[in-house]
């Protein structure tokens, strides 16, 4: 089952949000739910519908198939600093991070919006994450809610208002 919830929740998803909600749904009823999906395998089946409403796709892990996002220019526009995303809209203000295991447990949402919010002309980040996610703890298996615990995290953010994100918004999918 896909969840997602927008922030600020002072505002509705746009049209183009939309669309990659339904991207998500469609993958959802397509794949196998009892199957456990890496991040890799959750990009290559939403690859496809993404391209369709004209996203750039990463198509693999080497230089050539990541897709480049600007951060810093140098002298003569040259691009001294980038960072990689998994999807980026053709307007380039849309970008798209699928995670799985360690969107919590090694803190790789923090990073993707960090990373997002120092991207040239962004203006909106979607977060994947699994919506339960298993680990063993001293042997025994522990059930992680990494959708709740960061739909908890970014609610406190936004409503905290301590900390202002150059972002019009976060978009949180649970797949």
């Amino acid at each position: 089952m896909v969840n997602y919830q927008f922030f600020p929740r002072s505002r509705g998803v746009t049209p183009d949000i939309l669309e990659i909600i339904n991207c998500f749904k469609v993958v959802d009823s397509e794949k196998n739910s009892n199957e456990h999906l890496v991040s890799n395998d959750m990009l290559a089946l939403l690859r496809p519908h993404l391209e369709k409403i004209g996203f750039r796709v990463e198509q693999g892990k080497k230089k050539q198939e990541k897709i480049d996002v600007p951060v810093l220019f140098g002298e003569n526009n040259e691009i001294d600093k980038s960072f990689y995303a998994d999807a980026l809209s053709a307007d380039g203000h849309i970008v798209i991070e699928v995670e799985a295991g360690r969107a919590v447990y090694n803190n790789q949402f923090l990073k993707d919006i960090f990373q997002a919010c120092m991207m040239f002309e962004v203006e909106y980040l979607v977060i994947a994450v699994l919506n339960e996610y298993s680990s063993l703890s001293n042997g025994k298996p522990v059930i992680h809610n990494d959708y709740q615990i960061i739909r908890t995290f970014l609610e406190t953010l936004y409503i905290n208002g301590r900390l202002q994100l150059p972002l019009k918004g976060i978009l949180l999918v649970g797949y």
